[in-house]
């Protein structure tokens, strides 16, 4: 599989299907709160993507030797690294998970998650916090280095040096992908890297940058049911993911919404767009 170009109508529809996964996202915001459980959370998506005109693109999906994924998203709760499957798991107060989205739009795919404290600031442990806001000022650190001319290793490097600059580890088995009118296409995302190595970047690429940060070491375990990925020392971990386009002159994040939250000053005042 080669990387894809989109062209303006292939922006537009990225653009749409961006938007439209991250405002799935702002919807279930006020609805994810204490007492709730991760089935409910995917049933509120589920109608939400039905009045939006979007399809899921995780129900039923099945790589080469997976089961199909029973979850129209995915909710990583504390250790989960990532594909936490929804059920009755019953959400507290000082949980915290990670709501990844992907949808599709008229043959399109956005696909975004976001990090969510159960109770509130007030209910999450000082750990938890600082975790969360890390792992989201890494994705940005790797957004914000996004333009033609710079390689793939740059961005991985970016993610890594902060990362670990402040403690924390970087899971190396899964990272960010192109997507287009697939859900994975080339190239490949890494979140840890050396400089000036992979691919070059070049305008009309699409492609997501989703780093999973560890409060512990990066070693991972796979749990039985095909999918679940949780820390090994059952430490905490993080992820935040945005879907980006490169432009002629820098970088555009497809999945930002109104509600989506307020962005790092470092990236600031890139609301879509950076030269």
């Amino acid at each position: 599989m080669s990387i894809t170009y989109k062209d303006e109508a292939g922006v537009a529809g990225m653009r749409l299907a961006g938007r439209l996964a991250s405002e799935v996202l702002d919807h279930l915001t006020p609805l994810i709160q204490p007492g709730v459980t991760t089935l409910q959370i995917d049933q509120w998506a589920a109608a939400f993507m039905k009045e939006q005109g979007t399809t899921s693109a995780t129900i039923g999906y099945q790589p080469s030797g997976y089961p199909p994924f029973p979850g129209h998203l995915c909710t990583s709760i504390n250790h989960v690294i990532c594909h936490g499957i929804p059920g009755d798991k019953v959400l507290k107060k000082g949980d915290i998970v990670n709501v990844d989205v992907t949808v599709i739009k008229d043959g399109w795919y956005g696909d975004t998650s976001r990090m969510f404290l159960i109770g509130g600031d007030a209910s999450a442990s000082i750990a938890a916090k600082r975790l969360c806001q890390v792992t989201y000022e890494a994705m940005w650190k790797g957004i914000v280095m996004v333009k033609p001319g710079v390689r793939l290793g740059d961005i991985g490097h970016a993610i890594q040096v902060f990362a670990e600059g402040n403690g924390y580890s970087v899971v190396r088995e899964f990272c960010g992908h192109g997507i287009g009118q697939r859900f994975h296409e080339e190239p490949q995302v890494l979140h840890y890297g050396r400089p000036g190595t992979l691919e070059e970047l070049k305008p009309g690429m699409t492609f997501t940058i989703e780093p999973m940060i560890n409060a512990g070491k990066r070693d991972i375990k796979e749990m039985g049911d095909g999918w679940t990925i949780v820390t090994k020392d059952r430490s905490l971990s993080a992820q935040w993911e945005h879907t980006v386009l490169v432009t002629p002159t820098g970088y555009e994040v497809l999945t930002l919404s109104d509600g989506y939250p307020p962005l790092p000053d470092f990236a600031a005042p890139a609301s879509a767009v950076a030269a």
